[in-house]
């Protein structure tokens, strides 16, 4: 039996989680739902720590994990880092992927309609870059505080995540980083560019400096299908190409180890505090990565499925306020889930 654990998280995690949980459980493909509701914010507040090791050790018994949110204004950045990036780091989840398709016209924000059908994904270096915690803090609370973040590039590291960049390529790739400037990173970049580039012949090549990637966005989103970046870069440019698809609510991300073939899977909004409680918070994030997962899993087809479900359920305007309908988070769901 394929085991996965689910963590909802904070905010507006678990009420998303709840539709994407449904929505498995209605397609009946035996899979045995683990749900760890106890690792949040509130443990972390109440006992200092929100992941335990026997947490970890569940995970890593499981095939996969659907992860809703994790963030709370009241916990220090100690807590997110605790859950989610512990995850990454100590099961090297070094690829983030994630896909940005327009559902629907009305959702784009651009004026030109004959550039506007978004279809491509960005994958992003996921366990080194800023992100990795390196760094200090001199004279911290002083007229004189210095405060280093150091960016850790490795040549395994690069030259994996473009391996992998390739690997999920329908036709083109386009590497991202900002060699001009950023000199030592961006040369090891570069390098291991022209290596991966001559490892796979078959597929278009292009670079951009992040700065002009981000414009090009912008511009023709229709011309991109894989965007490859660092940690920082990749970050930014998947928020952007995921509002050009509709937005923040519809994105769907997968976190994986593409050796072990492990993934932690979560919709790219984060807790969205303001709107928590609510039941307005949009689940299509959700769904689509728990679609994401069933593909990682093997489960291609209920996994297309449940996309063209999430898109009959947009084009026929039953989603909630922030793509411009009325519906809560749980008519949302049972509207795709119908769908199905």
């Amino acid at each position: 039996m394929t085991t996965v654990t689910v963590i909802p998280g904070d905010g507006i995690g678990p009420e998303v989680v709840d539709q994407a949980t449904e929505t498995l459980d209605g397609l009946r493909l035996g899979l045995d739902l683990t749900v760890l509701d106890h690792v949040n914010a509130e443990t972390y507040l109440r006992a200092g720590t929100a992941l335990s090791d026997a947490d970890v050790a569940a995970i890593r018994a499981s095939d996969a994990t659907l992860l809703g949110a994790v963030g709370d204004p009241r916990a220090d950045v100690g807590y997110a880092r605790g859950v989610l990036l512990r995850l990454r780091f100590e099961f090297d989840l070094y690829a983030n992927y994630r896909p940005a398709r327009l559902f629907h016209e009305r959702l784009s924000p651009l004026r030109d309609s004959a550039r506007r059908a978004i279809d491509c994904a960005v994958v992003r270096e996921n366990t080194e870059g800023l992100y990795a915690g390196l760094g200090g803090t001199l004279r911290p609370d002083t007229p004189h505080e210095t405060a280093l973040d150091v960016e850790i590039n490795t040549y395994h590291g690069v030259s994996r995540i473009l391996d992998y960049a390739f690997a999920r390529a329908r036709r083109a790739v386009c590497m991202v980083d900002k060699a001009n400037v950023v000199g030592n990173g961006g040369r090891l970049w570069q390098r291991c560019w022209r290596e991966a580039a001559a490892r796979h012949p078959h597929i278009a090549v292009s670079h951009e400096y992040v700065d002009a990637a981000a414009m090009k966005l912008v511009a023709d989103p229709s011309a991109f299908d894989v965007i490859v970046a660092n940690n920082s870069y990749g970050d930014i440019l998947s928020d952007l190409a995921a509002e050009l698809a509709g937005g923040l609510g519809t994105s769907a991300s997968a976190n994986v180890n593409g050796d072990t073939g492990f993934g932690l899977f979560e919709p790219v909004h984060g807790t969205a505090p303001d709107i928590a409680g609510q039941g307005v918070a949009n689940p299509v994030g959700a769904i689509l990565s728990a679609a994401l997962m069933l593909d990682h899993l093997g489960h291609a087809e209920p996994a297309a499925r449940v996309r063209a479900a999430v898109d009959t359920a947009v084009d026929r305007g039953w989603v909630t306020p922030d793509l411009g309908g009325e519906l809560s988070t749980k008519d949302a769901g049972a509207a795709i889930r119908a769908q199905l």
